[in-house]
């Protein structure tokens, strides 16, 4: 995202069809239709830059999976209002040997230089790259500014500096942390010989290494906050911390029908993992319990409901409607009654350990818990990290009171 000419302006990819712009007066909306502004398979991360003499350009990697290529970085003429690129434009770097893999370009021009930051050598073990060049197609000159070192904050890249206007520079980039997804972190900049070198400073001619704690940024002071997590389901809407297993419908869910609760509509489906309709969050913290208290008695036999945690696996603890009551019923694929239950409802909870090692347990009665033998240990999705949260399956509805975290 860039602003430019008193509008923002968004260049996203979709790795099948090709580089999109939108633009907007308020990053708030409305937005306008997405347009292609380049076709073609495997075309990913665009930037723009729209220099001082009017020209403009556009630069973007390549997506391994679809392009067969994930090393070079291709800088492209633009027309000024970002509607289509002019030519082929240039290959502006490609260096297999020292960076198998290069992304994520962030074109920028400072004190006549001409600079392209890139994240290369893979997300968990890569470091980040700034190229520079007094014209903008290059040569480019290749510095490494940014690598793990000796600190425990592996793969620091894939970010983009950020220029206070008050003489101070920041990197904002984010870690793979596995079943914790993407956690982001901000670096302090120092530059030095015309280069952004960031994090904890070792010596002139060495990469930063990230540091874990640092100063605030000279900004005004802003009010603390903190991602929002738990729901009391209270609201008209849901919160911003959710989101569905899938492109979502209005109809999968009502916070009006029973005021207070979450009413989760059932969905008939073969696999819990597939469910379009599972409502989740991502991890909040490294060790946390959730607890729900669930109802069922809006579902038909075989309606199933409860918590899952999920990501490449998935287990689920939760409520099972039978023609006379209910089954407690745990597991994944192949989950198992763990108890017969005349009740239609059920207090649940999970406990995460720090590494993602889960603990279910259930309630019939306040304080009365039972925690399962079985241990699981939740695993990272492609490209995140799990996610925890609820699941109705099979025809009819359930009713979740709250979702709690608690650490």
């Amino acid at each position: 995202m860039r602003f430019h000419g008193g509008r923002f302006w968004f260049f996203f990819a979709t790795p099948d069809e090709g580089i999109y712009r939108t633009t907007a007066e308020d990053p708030r909306g409305s937005w306008s239709e997405p347009h292609l502004v380049k076709s073609g398979k495997g075309l990913i991360d665009p930037c723009p830059l729209w220099d001082e003499d009017g020209n403009a350009y556009l630069i973007h990697a390549y997506a391994g999976s679809r392009a067969g290529i994930k090393h070079r970085l291709r800088l492209c003429p633009m027309e000024p209002d970002g509607s289509n690129l002019i030519g082929e434009g240039q290959l502006v770097f490609h260096d297999p040997e020292r960076h198998s893999t290069i992304e994520g370009p962030k074109l920028l021009k400072r004190d006549g230089w001409y600079y392209i930051l890139a994240p290369a050598g893979g997300v968990k073990d890569g470091w980040q790259t700034v190229l520079r060049s007094r014209n903008i197609f290059g040569p480019y000159e290749p510095k490494v500014v940014l690598h793990q070192g000796s600190g425990v904050i592996n793969g620091p890249h894939q970010g983009g500096l950020v220029d206070t206007g008050r003489g101070e520079w920041w990197f904002l980039h984010f870690q793979d942390v596995g079943v914790y997804g993407r956690v982001v972190h901000l670096q302090p900049v120092e530059w030095r010989d015309g280069w952004p070198i960031m994090g904890a400073l070792n010596g002139a001619d060495t990469p930063g290494q990230p540091v874990l704690s640092c100063r605030k940024p000279n900004l005004p002071a802003a009010r603390i906050a903190v991602p929002a997590t738990s729901d009391e389901f209270s609201s008209s809407r849901l919160g911003l911390q959710w989101q569905w297993n899938a492109n979502h419908s209005d109809k999968w869910y009502s916070l009006s029908a029973r005021p207070g609760w979450l009413r989760l509509f059932a969905l008939p489906v073969r696999e819990l993992g597939h469910a379009p309709n599972l409502l989740l969050q991502k991890l909040p913290a490294r060790r946390f319990t959730v607890e729900t208290v669930l109802d069922v008695s809006g579902a038909k036999p075989g309606g199933y409901a409860g918590l899952v945690v999920i990501g490449a696996e998935h287990a689920a603890l939760g409520l099972r409607r039978t023609a006379s009551g209910s089954e407690i019923r745990f597991g994944n694929t192949d989950d198992r009654v763990i108890a017969n239950s005349k009740s239609r409802t059920l207090t649940l909870r999970i406990t995460m350990n720090d590494g993602g090692l889960c603990d279910f347990s259930f309630s019939d009665r306040a304080g009365d818990w039972t925690t399962l033998p079985e241990k699981f240990q939740a695993r990272p999705g492609v490209w995140i990290g799990a996610k925890v949260g609820l699941f109705s399956v099979g025809e009819g509805h359930a009713d979740f009171d709250y979702f709690r975290f608690s650490v």
